[in-house]
């Protein structure tokens, strides 16, 4: 089982070091604590990236709605399809 942490792989054996060592230092009572409370942190990390990406995709949501933007994006339609029509009369006269 290899990991990618860092842009280095960790084998099952040095995860095993990693983990002997931490029981050593921290003591076998301590590691579950530890372990809970990464947990929880790293929830609420996920929670507040997903409140970050959800707050990006309604203001922009918003702007898109916006009725100046719904006028400018008429506008370039406009001129869009003129150019178009533009376009192929010049493609018909050669």
């Amino acid at each position: 089982m290899l990991l990618y942490f860092f842009n280095l792989f960790i084998s099952g054996a040095e995860i095993a070091i990693i983990l002997f060592i931490a029981l050593i230092f921290f003591g076998a009572d301590k590691i579950p604590d530890i372990a809970r409370n990464l947990g929880k942190g790293l929830n609420e990390i996920k929670h507040a990236t997903n409140d970050i990406k959800r707050e990006i995709q309604s203001s922009s949501e918003s702007v898109k709605n916006n009725s100046i933007t719904k006028d400018v994006n008429n506008e370039l339609s406009k001129v869009k399809k003129d150019l178009e029509e533009f376009s192929g009369s010049i493609k018909r006269d050669l």
